[in-house]
């Protein structure tokens, strides 16, 4: 009954994980192409209260939620498919800590170019290029985590 909940657990909050980054990414990229400053500062200072809220909880759950169903199963530290988890999960981490950074700063340059009615600057553009490509390898890594999850291969 515990290892059931805390299943439950694990599966909700990497749905809300990988869910909420990719809904949150995806109304950053639209709002970005309308090209609206007040809209885009809007929207970013949502999405990084979003992120920090709803995906900065799931971040924190899977590691623990992950660790006890592995404790409570009896698997082995040492499969494969937990190792290879991990560093998928580690992978994602190290992108996304950047790219809330970067979303802050975002929130911030077109804040100031909203209030200023001003273009946003070149370094905003820099910036949102960074938080574009960071999410690839975050999103992609995610993927194979759940694969990984799902199939438990012993060998890719």
């Amino acid at each position: 009954m515990l290892f059931n909940f805390i299943k439950i657990l694990h599966v909700i909050s990497a749905a809300i994980l990988f869910g909420l980054g990719l809904t949150t990414a995806s109304y950053m990229w639209w709002v970005n192409i309308k090209g609206n400053i007040k809209e885009i500062a809007a929207a970013t200072h949502l999405v990084v209260v979003a992120d920090w809220i709803f995906t900065g909880v799931s971040g924190l759950l899977q590691p623990i939620t992950g660790a006890a169903m592995i404790y409570l199963a009896g698997y082995s530290w040492s499969q494969f498919w937990i190792w290879a988890g991990l560093l998928g999960y580690i992978i994602a981490g190290i992108c996304w800590l950047p790219v809330v950074y970067l979303q802050i700063k975002l929130g911030e340059i077109a804040s100031i170019a909203a209030q200023n009615n001003t273009k946003l600057p070149l370094k905003y553009y820099r910036y949102y290029r960074y938080w574009f490509l960071l999410g690839w390898p975050a999103f992609i890594s995610l993927i194979f985590v759940f694969y990984l999850m799902v199939m438990r291969p012993t060998v890719i």
